[in-house]
């Protein structure tokens, strides 16, 4: 059995180990991050929807530092939204604050019925940065 390699992101990892999942794993030069949602640091929603987005950004960025990485290192993301016809273009407002500069990822977005009280959810794959190591 491979031993995962997991990565928190400063502070959150009670909350993690409370509902049972890894926030990345590093495997094969790539990080796999389980969907990030704007969350407080209690795991409350944010109820506005705006703020929402942008908290899930700052939360899916802890991680994607906390692996050495940046959104520039993406290469793939999954956006679940709750409702799109009537959010679409608040979430979409958001995005170029966090998104940076093309060629952009790839991207696969789902509209979804429910997502435990949240109405977005961005889950990515990176590439690690090489670090040399051999």
């Amino acid at each position: 059995m491979i031993k995962r390699d997991v990565v928190f992101p400063p502070g959150r990892q009670a909350l993690y180990e409370r509902n049972r999942y890894s926030p990345a794993i590093r495997s094969n030069g790539f990080l796999f991050v389980s969907g990030q949602v704007g969350s407080r640091p209690d795991g409350s929603p944010e109820p506005d929807l705006e703020a929402q987005v942008r908290l899930a950004f700052e939360n899916l960025n802890a991680i994607l530092g906390a692996a050495g990485c940046t959104f520039d290192d993406v290469i793939d993301v999954t956006v679940f939204i709750v409702d799109p016809q009537s959010s679409f273009e608040t979430i979409w407002k958001v995005l170029p604050e966090y998104w940076g500069s093309a060629p952009y990822p790839t991207l696969t977005g789902i509209g979804v019925t429910w997502l435990y009280g949240f109405q977005f959810e961005i889950k990515v794959i990176a590439r690690l940065p090489d670090t040399g190591e051999g």
